[in-house]
């Protein structure tokens, strides 16, 4: 009997938790769902905290869900959401200035200049700017060198010493495994595959690197050079022999104003504000002034919409989410913009490298029915490269970063062969069939030279198509010239617009302006796509109550550790033809 109790107790004891961790579910959206941006309140006399603590995209996103409406959730913490809160900070009475808190900005070069770009224009209204930091990463500076005044702790830190990139490679790791990337590619510049292939990098590899990173540092010394009043030639001398790598350095060198502890760094900020010494500063966060200002009239308006399409993420086939782009969610996005009457013309903001070939053509396919209706203008950010460029290449107008990584106009295709793998570990398969190709693929054998040859003429095949797709939607590019600058090369936005892959440098802005002028339209109203619908379990999880299995793998493992393992997660699980640019690729 008292077995028969204690089991009753425990049973009970779990409906009673499970019912108090969905009542506390219920009342968490309740309160999300009846949260409103009025609640955020901007004092007057109030400094914008530009403190960038969080990843960063292009596209925070609209997430809902089916069965639970009320915790339905807009972010406003996306790219352009900051861009939109800085320009209305620009004009609002209560805001006298921005600090710019730097805390290892995780940003891409072309949004981090993005950012940057509307904090100069900021500095136009006559508010100040200043930053602070600890510890200056290369990136944090680069933002941060468009302050008025720049601070940096006296026992900080400051990086200054050019770009770099690594590559890992798995040949020998493949031999030593027996684990083996079958791999068969088209281009010459083609580097996502070569780490399969080799154990040391490519001249050809090498020499594409090292064009688009001298192109970026091209760029960020200019924008550092002329807001610190330093030549390139200095900047380069300071890079070549660190010589700001100490407070004191940095400050010999003039890449910082002052050197001073946080709260030395807090009583210039009353001053700049001009309220008294133990008066508290009212600072707002980026994150709460963007919620703020994204119902104030930054952007003209009107009955009609532009619609904003953000394609951010690696291709796949299939639906796609907020981290993937898919033909999916792609086509339904356009489809719906494409069927409201309203929506005059779009612009599509791509921020990928890339992925399946068979997806990026069925987008394509969509923009080209899109196309007809109205018109479609591209936004690249900070990489559009291989697939990424496919779904960009026909359409109306280009618009692209200086600093934007795009091209890599070549095809790869990638399986997976256990083979050497299955005969260390003392297995065998043996296979059946009724007729000669009846088994094109096997994880267990090598690829036979007939297998190779049909996925080689497949790969040709697709490579024919893309080259033929960049020549029909570029004006004045033939097929041939447009191979000439193909063959899987990256490309940075500037030498894009030089060789015609791209027709304008700019950023979203620009296309919004030249799409409303193709609709022949003044007044507008943003439309962002896509929507994304959630899980109650995933939303438990982002909430912390149960940790996901990467979270777990990323503890145990350390950061370093564990993107290893992804790569090669990711090596195993590439399959079919492939238009990639090595989107792991780190800028440093």
């Amino acid at each position: 009997m008292n077995f028969i109790k204690r089991v009753l107790s425990t049973v009970m004891g779990i409906f009673v938790f499970i019912g108090i961790c969905f009542g506390l579910l219920l009342i968490i959206g309740l309160f999300a769902g009846s949260s409103s941006k009025d609640v955020i309140v901007v004092k007057d006399q109030s400094v914008l905290d530009l403190k960038l603590n969080f990843p960063i995209k292009d596209y925070a996103a609209k997430t809902v869900f089916k069965e639970y409406p009320f915790l339905d959730k807009v972010d406003k913490n996306g790219l352009f959401d900051i861009i939109h809160a800085i320009e209305y900070a620009e004009t609002d009475s209560k805001i006298k200035g921005i600090s710019i808190d730097s805390n290892f900005l995780t940003a891409g070069v072309s949004q981090t200049k993005a950012i940057r770009d509307a904090l100069l224009q900021f500095k136009e209204s006559g508010k100040f700017i200043v930053a602070y930091a600890d510890v200056y990463s290369q990136k944090d500076y680069y933002l941060s060198s468009v302050a008025d005044t720049i601070y940096i702790n006296p026992v900080g830190a400051m990086e200054f010493k050019g770009l770099s990139t690594e590559r890992l490679y798995f040949k020998d790791f493949q031999e030593k495994t027996g684990l083996k990337m079958e791999v068969i590619r088209l281009g010459k510049y083609k580097s996502a595959v070569e780490p399969y292939l080799e154990n040391e990098m490519s001249e050809n590899n090498r020499e594409q690197i090292s064009v688009y990173l001298n192109g970026l540092w091209t760029e960020i010394k200019s924008e550092i050079s002329e807001s610190r009043n330093l030549s390139t030639e200095e900047l380069n001398t300071i890079a070549d022999d660190l010589l700001a790598r100490t407070p004191e350095m940095a400050k010999e060198v003039k890449l910082i104003d002052r050197i001073a502890y946080r709260d030395e760094y807090e009583s210039d900020l009353r001053t700049a504000v001009g309220i008294d010494a133990d008066e508290k500063i009212n600072t707002i966060s980026i994150s709460d002034y963007a919620n703020y200002a994204a119902d104030k009239n930054i952007t003209k308006l009107g009955k009609d919409k532009i619609a904003v399409i953000y394609a951010e993420g690696q291709i796949i086939y299939g639906e796609g989410n907020k981290n993937f782009v898919g033909q999916g969610t792609m086509g339904a996005s356009l489809k719906k913009a494409r069927e409201d009457d309203k929506v005059k013309a779009i612009v599509l903001r791509i921020n990928s490298p890339g992925g399946s070939a068979l997806a990026s053509e069925l987008i394509w396919r969509e923009i080209e029915l899109t196309k007809k209706v109205k018109p479609v203008v591209v936004s690249m950010g900070d990489v559009a490269a291989s697939g990424g460029y496919y779904i960009a290449c026909n359409a109306d107008k280009i618009f692209a970063e200086a600093t934007t990584i795009t091209g890599s106009i070549g095809v790869f295709g990638t399986l997976p062969n256990g083979k050497n793998l299955a005969d260390n570990m003392g297995i065998n398969a043996e296979q059946v069939k009724t007729n000669k190709n009846a088994i094109t693929y096997s994880f267990f054998e090598p690829l036979s030279e007939e297998q190779r040859g049909y996925i080689k003429e497949g790969i040709n095949d697709i490579y024919e198509l893309f080259t033929q797709r960049v020549a029909d939607g570029r004006a004045g590019l033939t097929q041939d010239e447009v191979k000439a600058i193909a063959q899987g090369r990256v490309w940075t936005g500037k030498d894009a617009l030089n060789n015609g892959l791209v027709d304008e440098l700019g950023g979203l802005d620009d296309a919004l302006t030249y799409a409303a002028e193709l609709a022949e339209i003044e007044n507008y109203r943003i439309k962002e796509l896509p929507v994304f619908e959630k899980t109650i379990e995933e939303l438990v999880e982002g909430f912390g109550l149960v940790k996901s299995k990467e979270a777990i793998l990323k503890e145990e493992l350390g950061e370093e550790n564990y993107k290893i393992l992804k790569e090669i997660k990711t090596m195993t699980q590439q399959k079919g033809i492939q238009l990639l640019f090595p989107f792991n690729t780190e800028i440093k």
